[in-house]
């Protein structure tokens, strides 16, 4: 690996230098030798950014996704790491089961991949999987999720923040109760459902659930967070427990942030998703909510489907979206040029509070001397219309294509290597 030279970049504090790595470690300039150079005048550098939400699909379904894919998709979206979900085939259940997918990163992955094993066997809500010795495993596993799925018994629930608890670990829901919001909901619960005539998801689905995980939370001394939040509710909810101390974070995805109702009326699948996507005061409620640390970080949910799973009736196809190449250009456009967020308040929730999420101490550190090489270099200014057919990633579910939204990913370098340099 040559050493790496970058000229004339500015930091998100202002202040501006050249950065030098070799190793795989930033460096004083003087260290370097036959490096390759890139100048960065006039674009930002900022720590690599780290995704607590990606579904790589390898193993199980490599013609919508595989790690190399999808991380090379992280990578031209500024992504240096990623969390992935356990939802694969077979679930990363066992210790042996997040080991091969760990083996499987090291050989393909273009950003490092942090394994996120499952709370129950088979996301079946009913056995606890083998936490312990997932993350007692060479993956180290520290956060367990059945996405895609809640879990819905509370006593399972409480059990898993108890067991997680004793090595630290975070317990990640999907809160969906599925009394309220059952598996065919797949709209808003509101005029807009009705008129359309697809089933309703009411955002007491999501908030009923939250309210539940953070009184089993104050209980068992555990730690929770809460995957992909989209209501107004779900952040009172959210806001009134961490007023009491209770161990919870919580993200928001790109698609929440930026997109609403309104496109489902194209009866585009590709703007299924789960939870749907809302009204505009909830919008208006996780950007404020982000703004204002309430939510933590922002995760991506990257939800890449084949075709054919997307090419049905609305109420029929899968749900999910792609979102790791455009998430950094939503914040910008959503949350920067609005005023409602800094530089480095997108590194606090972009890049260190999902790093705190599992523990890294290599990612989500600051650029300086001795700190591992992983950064992201950045465009301000850029834009361009986004072009599904241009992405890394194997899925076109893209739901951004045909937008002219900020374009700022110029490079990113993961443990000193460029994985995307445009």
């Amino acid at each position: 690996m040559r050493d790496l030279l970058i000229t004339g970049a500015r930091l998100a504090d202002g202040t501006t230098g050249d950065l030098a790595v070799s190793a795989g470690r930033f460096v004083e300039a003087s260290g370097v030798h036959d490096a390759e150079r890139l100048d960065a005048d006039g674009l930002l550098a900022l720590p690599g950014l780290v995704d607590p939400h990606t579904h790589l699909r390898e193993p199980g379904r490599e013609d919508a996704e595989t790690i190399a894919t999808g991380t090379l998709a992280a990578a031209r979206g500024g992504y240096t790491a990623v969390h992935a979900m356990a939802n694969l085939d077979p679930v990363t259940d066992t210790a042996e089961a997040a080991e091969h997918l760990l083996a499987l990163a090291a050989r393909d992955a273009h950003a490092e991949v942090v394994v996120v094993g499952s709370v129950t066997k088979g996301l079946a809500g009913e056995e606890l999987s083998e936490m312990g010795l997932m993350h007692r495993s060479s993956a180290g596993v520290t956060m367990f999720s059945d996405d895609g799925r809640c879990v819905m018994d509370s006593l399972v629930m409480r059990r898993a923040l108890t067991y997680a608890r004793t090595f630290g670990g975070v317990v990640a829901q999907h809160a969906q109760d599925t009394r309220l919001a059952g598996p065919g909901a797949c709209c808003h619960e509101s005029e807009i459902s009705g008129r359309l005539g697809l089933p309703g998801w009411p955002a007491q689905a999501e908030s009923a659930i939250i309210a539940r995980d953070v009184e089993l939370t104050q209980l068992t001394s555990g730690r929770l967070h809460v995957c992909h939040v989209s209501t107004a509710e779900g952040v009172e909810v959210i806001r009134w427990a961490k007023s009491r101390g209770v161990n919870v974070t919580a993200e928001v995805t790109p698609h929440h942030l930026y997109l609403g109702t309104r496109e489902v009326e194209s009866f585009d699948t590709t703007f299924k998703v789960n939870p749907p996507l809302r009204t505009d005061e909830h919008l208006e409620a996780v950007r404020e909510a982000l703004a204002d640390g309430t939510i933590d970080m922002v995760g991506t949910d990257h939800a890449p489907h084949a075709r054919q799973d997307k090419d049905h009736p609305f109420d029929v196809a899968l749900p999910g979206m792609l979102g790791l190449e455009q998430a950094l250009a939503v914040v910008i456009e959503v949350m920067v040029s609005t005023g409602r967020l800094d530089w480095a308040g997108v590194v606090d929730r972009m890049s260190a509070a999902p790093a705190s999420l599992t523990g890294s101490t290599t990612q989500g550190r600051p650029i300086a001397v001795g700190e591992p090489a992983n950064l992201v270099l950045v465009d301000p200014a850029a834009r361009a219309v986004v072009d599904r057919d241009r992405t890394a990633s194997k899925s076109r579910n893209n739901p951004y294509h045909g937008r002219d939204l900020p374009d700022p990913v110029v490079a990113t370098v993961w443990a000193g290597r460029l994985t995307h340099r445009r």
